[in-house]
C-alpha cells in the first residue's frame, strides 16, 4: 500500500526547502548559495595576511624615513595609527568601494551582501570590520568560526549585527540537457497545457534527466515517480506513459515553447528597431 505524505509533513518539507531562498521586498524568491564556513575561513586568512602585510609595510616605510632617532611617543602613536588603519579603515574602504568584495573574497568567489540581497553600504562594512577586530583578530578567528558553525548561512557575529552574509557567486554553470521528446508523446505535445514550474522543481527535473543514465534502476524509478508526482499538477492532460518519459516530455515541450517565444520576441524587436533607433523625419536636414 502506497504511503501518502501528510499535509503537515509536506509543509515541513516546504519550509526546509525554503531555508536557502531569499525573499525580496517584492515577494520574489531568489535561490542563493551562502559561502560555507571553510570558504569563509580561507578568505579571512587571505585578507588577514594582506592587511598584516600592509601594516608591516607602513611601519617599514616609517622607520626607513625617520630612523631610530624618532621620539618614542611619536613611534608608539604611529604604530597604533597604522594598526587601526590596517585592520579597520582599509577593510571598511575596500568592502564599501567594491560592494562587499576583498582580496580573500575574490579568491574564494564570494561577496558580502545584505540579508535582502542588496549591496552593502559604509554602515554595514564598518560594523563588520569593527566586530571583526574582536572575533577575528583578538580571538584568532575562534569566535567567528563558532558563531558561523551555529548559523544556517555561516554568518559570523559581525554579519548578525550588520544584517549581512557572504554569498557564494562562483557556482558551476548550469548546462542544459538536450533530451529529445519521446516519440509516443508527439501528438500529446501539440495540445498539452504546461503551467510554469517552480524554479527548484525545474532544476531538479533537469538534474534528474542529466544523471538518470548513471543511476541504478530502482533509484531511477523511485526518483522519476517522486518528481512526476510533483510535476503532475502543472500538466494537463496527463499522458499514459512512464514517469521518466513524462519528465522528458515536459522538459522537451517547455524547452521548445520557450525557444519559440524567444524567437518571436526577437522578431518583434527587429521590426521595432528602425522606429526605436531612427531619427525624426528629415532630421537634421529638414
Amino acid at each position: 500500500m502506497k504511503e501518502t505524505a501528510r499535509p503537515s509533513d509536506r509543509a515541513e518539507h516546504d519550509d526546509l526547502a525554503r531555508d536557502d531562498e531569499l525573499v525580496t521586498g517584492e515577494a520574489v524568491a531568489l535561490d542563493v548559495r551562502p559561502a560555507s564556513v571553510i570558504l569563509r575561513a580561507a578568505g579571512s586568512i587571505i585578507d588577514t595576511i594582506a592587511y598584516a602585510a600592509l601594516y608591516l609595510l607602513i611601519l617599514l616605510a616609517f622607520f626607513v624615513a625617520f630612523g631610530d632617532s624618532t621620539d618614542p611617543a611619536l613611534t608608539q602613536a604611529v604604530v597604533i595609527a597604522a594598526l587601526v588603519f590596517s585592520i579597520l579603515v582599509v577593510p571598511v574602504l575596500v568592502e564599501t568601494l567594491t560592494q562587499g568584495r576583498s582580496l580573500g573574497k575574490l579568491a574564494i568567489g564570494a561577496r558580502i551582501v545584505r540579508d535582502d540581497g542588496g549591496a552593502i553600504s559604509l554602515r554595514h562594512a564598518f560594523i563588520r570590520s569593527l566586530t571583526g577586530v574582536l572575533e577575528i583578530v583578538m580571538t584568532v578567528g575562534g569566535l567567528a568560526a563558532t558563531v558561523a558553525l551555529l548559523n544556517g548561512r555561516s554568518k559570523r557575529l559581525g554579519d548578525l549585527l550588520a544584517g549581512t552574509y557572504s554569498q557564494h557567486e562562483r557556482v558551476p554553470r548550469n548546462r542544459e540537457v538536450v533530451r529529445p521528446l519521446p516519440s509516443e508523446l508527439l501528438v500529446w505535445s501539440q495540445t498539452v497545457d504546461i503551467a510554469r514550474l517552480p524554479d527548484r522543481l525545474s532544476r531538479r527535473v533537469a538534474q534528474y534527466l542529466r544523471q538518470s543514465p548513471h543511476l541504478t534502476p530502482l533509484t531511477r524509478e523511485h526518483l522519476a515517480q517522486s518528481l512526476a508526482a510533483e510535476v503532475t499538477p502543472f500538466v494537463s492532460p496527463l499522458p499514459e506513459t512512464s514517469a521518466e518519459d513524462l519528465l522528458a516530455g515536459v522538459a522537451a515541450v517547455r524547452r521548445e515553447r520557450e525557444y519559440t517565444a524567444l524567437l518571436l520576441e526577437r522578431e518583434r524587436l527587429a521590426r521595432l528597431a528602425p522606429v526605436l533607433t531612427g531619427l525624426p523625419h528629415g532630421f537634421p536636414n529638414r
